[in-house]
């Protein structure tokens, strides 16, 4: 996939790709395969793989569900998916948490290369993020970071009551779903969606829940107890 099949799935669905949008994109694939050489940040270097397994993949939830808001990505990584979608819709407001340093380096600039704006990086864990910072958020999402188990405990307490979290995962995600029922019922959130897609060859599927009833105060627990007693 190009930037052309990019931009022609996004039209697809609504979101009119301009020529700076295109140049944004591009800039972001070239520093992540410079990057890359220095830091880990992704096994996939190819151009044209970059486009379509990081970057569309990115901003499928946001073509699909129309997200709007207050977005926070959680375990952001190389920045996926909240900067590709910040790059297809700049109105939203974007908070990436990314707890290692290096990767906070990069992501910045990014976000100066790019010139982008109303998107900050906070170089933090989730369960100490939300500490200062619980349910306020309109979208909480995550891709490829932590089974959901352990993940619905990270990013639930951040969701503002009747708003949505978003779990992206691969070919295990409705066993996941049906596996994480229990934490994510204790935590407050309903599953109202599992958008199964293929991503070439590989099954992917965007789990999407609304918080329905406020996260217990005791939630998220310290993250060694997250990680040895998922809920």
């Amino acid at each position: 996939m190009d930037l052309i099949d990019l931009k022609e799935k996004c039209v697809e669905k609504g979101f009119e790709l301009n020529e700076n949008q295109l140049k944004q994109f591009d800039k972001y694939a070239n520093l992540l395969i410079e990057w890359n050489k220095k830091i880990n940040l992704t096994a996939i270097t190819e151009y044209n793989e970059i486009v379509e397994k990081h970057f569309f993949d990115s901003v499928i939830p946001l073509l699909d569900e129309k997200l709007c808001g207050k977005l926070c990505d959680v375990g952001s990584g190389a920045g996926f998916p909240s900067i590709p979608m910040k790059i297809v819709d700049p109105s939203l407001e974007v908070v990436i948490l990314e707890p290692i340093n290096k990767r906070c380096v990069f992501l910045n600039e990014v976000i100066s290369q790019l010139n982008l704006d109303n998107i900050t990086v906070y170089n933090v864990r989730s369960e100490d993020f939300v500490k200062e910072n619980r349910e306020i958020f309109d979208i909480v999402i995550a891709r490829a970071v932590a089974n959901l188990s352990i993940l619905a405990e990270l990013c639930i307490p951040l969701v503002k009551m009747d708003s949505y979290f978003i779990a992206m995962k691969g070919e295990k995600g409705i066993q996941e779903s049906v596996d994480a029922t229990n934490a994510t019922n204790i935590l407050g959130c309903k599953l109202i969606k599992a958008n199964e897609f293929m991503l070439n060859e590989f099954k992917r599927v965007n789990l999407v829940y609304k918080k329905i009833k406020k996260t217990p105060l005791k939630y998220p627990r310290n993250y060694s107890r997250i990680k040895k007693q998922p809920l």
